[in-house]
């Protein structure tokens, strides 16, 4: 009796959650979802603007727009009907807490439910969605919007200690964090760069410009050189980055701005390579010291700045120390 009841209760069908990439162009979805779609009794989507539903119309797919409850999807189903659901940006959690609500009362012989996702995102796809946040506060925010790239330069800088900080300590999380705010800062210039009247550019410029460099001075990996060890491909870097740059000095190029022992590790890292005799400068005082001890420092392999930095950070826990 309780089989053959069993038998006789209709087939609750099947409800497949398809969720997309706003990070992959519309119309480009996996071959299970155009199956799953063109297969289906009944395709719905909650949202009218969704960026797919053009592309799935234009493939001759109907799509109902509408945001049906748990308990109307489940009664669409019956009789063993396959209902596609096109889910929203935002997912569709409602529906999916409304399902199992349903299946946790035990009042429903339930569809089965799949969630298929129709597109994938590639490496670097959340890189999109930060330029779209920049985007949108460079718009509306009364503090982003006004800034300029001489305004935010101290932010690049202290960004940059930061970071160094956080690989100091080894802290991942904060590495993590302070890369995104070093990343930020590539970003908003950028945003800002869009907006010169005479020489715009744009993130994109920015990418394209650092990509072409890094193909150009990778010949061994991109063209017909081989490089084997660091040093040959040191010498490829600095062979390509001369015929690029044409400078007629070796100093061009090196920012005066940064800290005192990285500016005299890297003047005296030009002059090596370039293979120049130039004898330190001498005279009186700390000074002279200092870039004797950098100099020395760079022709040893040791970064002086990164040196000094380690031997305060150990003088700063001796300090904690004896405060206890």
């Amino acid at each position: 009796m309780n089989a053959h009841s069993s038998d006789a209760t209709p087939d609750p069908g099947r409800i497949v959650l398809l969720t997309t990439s706003h990070r992959v162009a519309p119309g480009l979805l996996s071959w299970p979802a155009w199956q799953a779609l063109r297969a289906a009794d009944r395709v719905l989507c909650a949202d009218a603007a969704h960026p797919q539903l053009p592309y799935l119309r234009e493939a001759g797919l109907r799509v109902d727009e509408g945001a049906p409850t748990a308990e109307e999807l489940v009664a669409a189903c019956a009789g063993g009907r396959t209902v596609v659901v096109v889910a929203t940006g935002e997912g569709e959690p409602a529906l999916t807490d409304g399902l199992a609500r349903l299946a946790g009362s035990g009042r429903l012989r339930m569809p089965d439910l799949e969630l298929l996702p129709a597109s994938y995102d590639l490496p670097g796809a959340r890189l999109l969605d930060l330029v779209q946040v920049m985007d949108r506060i460079r718009v509306e925010c009364p503090w982003s919007s006004r800034r300029t790239h001489e305004g935010l330069a101290k932010y690049a800088i202290e960004e940059a200690y930061e970071l160094v900080e956080a690989i100091e300590d080894g802290d991942r999380d904060e590495l993590r964090e302070e890369l995104g705010d070093v990343l930020l800062q590539v970003v908003f210039h950028a945003r800002i760069a869009e907006e010169d009247p005479d020489a715009p550019f744009s993130v994109d410029d920015v990418a394209g410009t650092i990509v072409t460099k890094l193909i150009h001075r990778h010949p061994h990996v991109f063209g017909d050189e081989t490089a084997t060890t660091p040093e040959e491909v040191r010498e490829h870097w600095l062979r390509t980055k001369a015929a690029e740059k044409q400078r007629t000095s070796v100093t061009e190029g090196v920012p005066l701005g940064q800290p005192g022992l990285a500016l005299a590790a890297k003047l005296a890292s030009r002059v090596r390579t370039a293979g120049l005799t130039v004898p330190l400068p001498s005279g009186e005082g700390i000074g002279y010291e200092l870039l004797s001890l950098a100099a020395r420092a760079e022709a040893e392999g040791t970064d002086p700045e990164a040196a000094l930095r380690a031997a305060a950070r150990a003088y700063r826990d001796a300090i904690r120390e004896v405060e206890g």
